[in-house]
């Protein structure tokens, strides 16, 4: 943990930190997508939540989303907790991770992406999240 991510802990206690996706590109990229506002939910397969319950999303708990390289970058709040196969998903939902502009779009790079970590079953069970930007840490003195 930096002491960034220290000092944050006393604004918001009991958040996690977590980075999006599995590349330094990727993760840019979706961190991009929240700023814009497109971005308002994320998933993880529910395996991923095994070891550590702790990381678990909570409804009304704040959690950092760092940089690749673990600097702070937004500070988040779920709204919503779903517990969800793969096959299960919505279009509603697959949209409002704000990475494609369809279902078969997000089944396709969601598909590959469990892939690429740790497997993939279309009847694998996700832990799909909502969330609200609650404050982008770019340029703020930390």
């Amino acid at each position: 943990m930096t002491d960034d991510t220290e000092d944050l802990q006393d604004i918001y206690p009991g958040a996690g930190t977590f980075r999006f996706g599995d590349t330094p590109e990727l993760c840019q990229y979706l961190i991009g997508l929240v700023r814009q506002r497109k971005k308002t939910a994320t998933c993880g397969a529910a395996s991923e939540f095994a070891d550590d319950p702790d990381s678990m999303p909570v409804v009304g708990r704040c959690d950092i989303a760092a940089n690749w390289d673990g600097t702070p970058a937004l500070v988040i709040r779920t709204t919503k907790v779903q517990h969800i196969r793969f096959c299960d998903v919505t279009e509603e939902m697959a949209l409002a991770e704000g990475e494609n502009d369809s279902l078969l779009g997000w089944r396709k790079d969601h598909k590959a992406y469990f892939k690429r970590n740790g497997g993939f079953d279309p009847e694998m069970m996700l832990v799909f999240e909502h969330f609200t930007l609650v404050e982008d840490l770019a340029g703020r003195a930390l």
